[in-house]
């Protein structure tokens, strides 16, 4: 099934009584030539570059709930390659330009928007800081602007500028980055799977995995057995609790990671802004509503949901960048379980099981790797190497002391 303009008119003179699943809801097959465990955005991108790029169409996705019930569907759905150092800026990159293909590559509507992302700074060390990150962004193809006071004044005139503790004194501009529709970028991915083949298996949860003499044979699931040539897994912030089963301890905590949205407004911010001051970011949903988050809630948990000093912390966060967000309501707050790694950066690695992989460890910036982690990792499933994007998100690098400590921060989860 095709969509197009002309579609979507003749479907609405016959009552849209023509549209049909977006994707089977098959039983699991006794075998497969490769399992990946995670039906999110990572692992449904997975499946489909495994079918379309790699030609494996004997391919199955295994859910516990249904597609997209995880974080690809509890994010704040920015889009960016804003990055500095080398481990990161190219596989950021790279997921940018598969991003500005995406919709028309699995004809469906991703509702990528690519409006830019302003990254706030109020110091002269934050103001050279940022050059420095826009000097790598250009040597790498992804573009940088840096804005000075007035012409930032003269782009967002609402924020801040003078009687703020931390007055703003430029910004540094990604005008290529924007937002995407979250769930129409897990529907897409699952939908484009699906016709080449792929068994999307909702409601089908991995309690262990068959391993003998060293090599993994296939997975236990609440479905029955599984057997497997390959198996990947892709699960977020269930990382931990997932792979413990296979006997292995990732260098990886869980926590919760709160988004927020408000009443519809009419339109005012045109596309993403971050404050350099403390930890929050915000950007306008089509639907007119204010979609902000700010940090982890700095314990360990998986539950999805968060708690009230995480609240109160965003929200003065916003009070201080933007006052008259103060006169907005809030609509809803949700948590996602995040898998953060202890350099905040991720891994993308077969494991010491033969035939067993992991992809995980993303922090924050799970969403908008979406399509180069899922062509990564299906190039490191088909043929057994890294891609050359990725092969800095080894397990080994914490041993080889080569981490991919994009801020600075230090090796502990909750300071990423």
């Amino acid at each position: 099934m095709k969509f197009s303009g002309f579609r979507v008119f003749a479907e609405a003179l016959k009552g849209h009584t023509g549209w049909r699943p977006l994707w089977r809801n098959p039983d699991p097959k006794p075998f497969y030539d490769y399992v990946i465990v995670g039906g999110g955005g990572h692992g449904l991108a997975t499946a489909y570059y495994l079918a379309t790029k790699f030609g494996h169409s004997r391919v199955a996705v295994l859910e516990k709930g249904w597609l997209g019930s995880g974080n690809v569907g509890r994010n704040t759905t920015i889009i960016r390659s804003n990055y500095l150092l080398a481990g990161n800026e190219p596989f950021y990159e790279f997921s940018m330009k598969l991003w500005e293909g995406l919709e028309q590559e699995f004809n469906f509507n991703a509702m990528v928007s690519q409006r830019g992302i302003i990254n706030l700074f109020h110091t002269d060390a934050q103001r050279d800081a940022f050059r420095r990150r826009g000097n790598a962004m250009m040597l790498a193809g992804a573009g940088a602007r840096l804005l000075g006071r007035e012409e930032l004044r003269a782009m967002v005139p609402f924020l801040n500028y003078d009687n703020a503790r931390f007055p703003i004194k430029g910004g540094l501009m990604q005008q290529r980055a924007g937002t995407a529709r979250h769930d129409g970028v897990a529907w897409g991915y699952a939908r484009g799977a699906d016709s080449h083949g792929v068994d999307l298996i909702q409601n089908c949860e991995v309690t262990g995995f068959r391993i003998d003499c060293g090599k993994v044979r296939g997975v236990e699931t609440s479905r029955g057995y599984i057997a497997a040539d390959k198996v990947g897994v892709a699960v977020a912030g269930s990382s931990g609790r997932v792979m413990a089963v296979a006997g292995m301890r990732l260098p990886i905590e869980s926590h919760v990671l709160q988004a927020f949205v408000t009443e519809g407004l009419k339109p005012t911010i045109s596309g993403v802004i971050t404050f350099g001051a403390g930890h929050f970011y915000i950007s306008q949903s089509d639907k007119g509503g204010l979609v902000f988050g700010g940090d982890i809630d700095g314990y360990n948990s998986y539950a999805q949901r968060g708690n009230l000093p995480v609240v109160e912390d965003v929200a003065e966060g916003g009070m201080a960048l933007m006052p008259m967000i103060g006169r907005a309501r809030l609509l809803r707050m949700w948590g996602g379980v995040v898998d953060m790694s202890m350099d905040g950066s991720p891994i993308i690695d077969r494991t010491h099981i033969d035939d067993l992989y992991f992809n995980g460890g993303w922090c924050y910036g799970g969403f908008k790797a979406t399509p180069a982690s899922g062509y990564a990792f299906a190039h490191l499933l088909a043929t057994g190497s890294p891609h050359e994007i990725a092969r800095a998100y080894r397990f080994d690098r914490f041993a080889r002391g080569h981490v991919i400590d994009e801020r600075g921060a230090g090796a502990q989860p909750n300071l990423h």
